[in-house]
């Protein structure tokens, strides 16, 4: 099985108002790509309890962040054509939509929730073998493509390919 690009989104918050704050993928050879996204003007929402998770600021992203506009286009470029899943699509495609609304484009690509994937057996197995992935790679914070690699990585692990 060729592995599939997954992608992974951190936000402002979960509910109504909250926004993309992040954005990252890994590609099937393992590839990264992963980019923090400057809030437009409407975007107000924010949760401490989830910059405690992510750990980043709405200051850093103000700073830091790339224009909306250029995360879209960017993804747009890199992900034309595929079919990219992710592990929280209902979230996820709120998400990409607020950011693709907010500068008047259409993703060139297919979000598809990753548990399509999964068999029965594969699906019992997840959690733990996203727990297990991320405990090998120390991975303290929750951080758009590093998340995106612990959900390939566990991929390969519960369809019994070598992780590495």
């Amino acid at each position: 099985m060729q592995r599939p690009t997954i992608i992974d989104i951190e936000a402002s918050g979960f509910g109504r108002g909250s926004y993309p704050i992040e954005v990252g993928f890994v590609a099937p050879d393992g590839a990264l790509f992963c980019g923090l996204i400057r809030p437009e003007s409407d975007w107000l929402h924010w949760d401490g309890a989830a910059e405690a998770l992510h750990g980043i600021s709405r200051e850093l992203l103000l700073e830091h962040g790339r224009p909306a506009r250029w995360i879209a286009q960017q993804l747009n470029t890199r992900l034309a054509g595929c079919t990219v899943y992710c592990d929280g699509w209902g979230h996820d495609f709120t998400w990409l939509a607020r950011l693709y609304d907010a500068v008047g484009l259409r993703p060139s690509f297919k979000l598809e929730d990753l548990r399509r994937l999964l068999n029965e057996d594969e699906a019992q197995r997840w959690k733990s073998a996203t727990e297990a992935v991320r405990a090998r790679q120390a991975l303290t914070r929750h951080r758009a493509s590093s998340d995106a690699r612990v959900l390939q990585l566990a991929l390969d692990e519960v369809k019994g390919a070598v992780s590495c």
